[in-house]
């Protein structure tokens, strides 16, 4: 096969075409680059070339202490900040077997889940606006800021929030915020079905992604697929009901693990919103187990120098995009040894390679939007 990157005149019409989308291509959700080679307007090879925004944060982790290193892991995926945390600061707790008070641990649960709202919230409007529907991202925002609010008014921060500790949270909840948080879930939860019926019920939404993009559950499986993005190709696994952290293991009953079989770009946008709706009703029945717990401590007291014993562990969550894991290796000094970070849009991404061959050019924007990444967490 013969490639070029211009074809001038009858040229084109026996030679491939290969087209660069990006770096700079506002159809991604970062700098990221595809290369693609074109047969006519059929996608015949793509390859995604990553490493535009690589921050090194895994080698960071190395340079700063067990306090520090939480503001590094915070910002890869900075749609799901308190996420990102929260999996550095399981993985130090297991080290140091450490438990955490109740309160904290039903405090973690409420706003992992009010954070996978706030991510999930981004994608169902900026989804629709990149096929040409610029309505639900004004309605996406809305919601959001209602949710971002009460985030803020805890922490002190809108993306970073930087909240969680090594043994808790920061600081214990204001007077009155669970009633202001029960709101704006509220609020969030009667402006949901905009999506039902703006989006869902639009015939041009439905025309551009369905049967398009199919990834089937080999594929989900061969490139470490997960989250949304898998379950909607059937793949029936979240860590929050298999391997329960945190409160998960209490909340059985209203956690719903969300799937769909067909695979499609539809069905990614359908599995994304039926799990905001229960994210709603998660985070709902952690306001109710935290009004009723008794007063206490929201965390461990801590040495002022905190070092990890020799050894090494392996903690993962379910993240809103997928599955995040952190191994950490420690040597017992006040800083890891080695830090690897297993983020879920890394692995996301690679079905590109599989997706987009054998489809129009036309379409890809409609399966690359719909694999719901960020590009700073496949760069980590």
């Amino acid at each position: 096969m013969t490639e070029t990157t211009v074809g001038i005149g009858g040229a084109a019409e026996s030679t491939d075409m290969v087209l660069n989308i990006g770096p700079q291509h506002p159809s991604t959700h970062g700098v990221l680059r595809l290369r693609l080679v074109l047969d006519g307007e059929v996608i015949t090879h793509a390859e995604p070339v990553i490493g535009y925004m690589h921050r090194g944060a895994e080698k960071l982790f190395e340079a700063r202490d067990y306090r520090q290193i939480i503001m590094l892991a915070n910002r890869h995926d900075w749609l799901s900040a308190f996420s990102n945390e929260l999996g550095v600061v399981l993985a130090v707790e297991r080290m140091l077997g450490m438990e955490v008070p109740e309160r904290a641990v039903w405090t973690r649960t409420l706003l992992a889940e009010l954070n996978r709202v706030l991510n999930h919230l981004m994608f169902l409007g900026s989804y629709p606006l990149e096929l040409g529907g610029i309505t639900p991202v004004f309605h996406a925002f809305h919601e959001r800021e209602e949710l971002q609010a009460v985030m803020e008014e805890i922490s002190g921060g809108r993306m970073h929030f930087m909240f969680n500790r090594v043994g808790g949270l920061k600081e214990d909840l204001p007077a009155g915020w669970l009633g202001r948080a029960r709101a704006a879930v509220a609020e969030a939860r009667s402006r949901m079905d905009v999506y039902d019926r703006l989006v869902l019920g639009n015939d041009i939404f439905r025309a551009r992604t369905r049967d398009v993009g199919v990834l089937t559950a080999q594929a989900v499986h061969g490139y470490g697929v997960s989250g949304p993005i898998a379950r909607a190709s059937g793949v029936d696994f979240d860590l929050r009901r298999d391997e329960p952290y945190l409160a998960y293991g209490e909340l059985r009953d209203t956690l719903r693990v969300v799937t769909r079989s067909e695979g499609d770009c539809l069905a990614r946008f359908e599995c994304l919103l039926d799990q905001t709706h229960n994210s709603l009703d998660l985070a709902d029945a952690c306001l109710d187990r935290i009004a009723d717990l008794p007063p206490g401590p929201i965390n461990q007291r801590l040495p002022k120098v905190l070092k990890a014993p020799e050894g090494h562990t392996y903690a993962w969550t379910e993240n809103p995009l997928g599955l995040n894991g952190y191994y950490l290796v420690s040597k017992g000094e006040k800083t890891p040894y080695r830090l690897k970070l297993r983020s879920a849009s890394f692995n996301n991404i690679q079905a590109l390679t599989d997706l987009l061959p054998g489809t129009l050019v036309a379409d890809m924007v409609a399966i690359l939007g719909s694999l719901f990444f960020v590009v700073g967490d496949i760069d980590k």
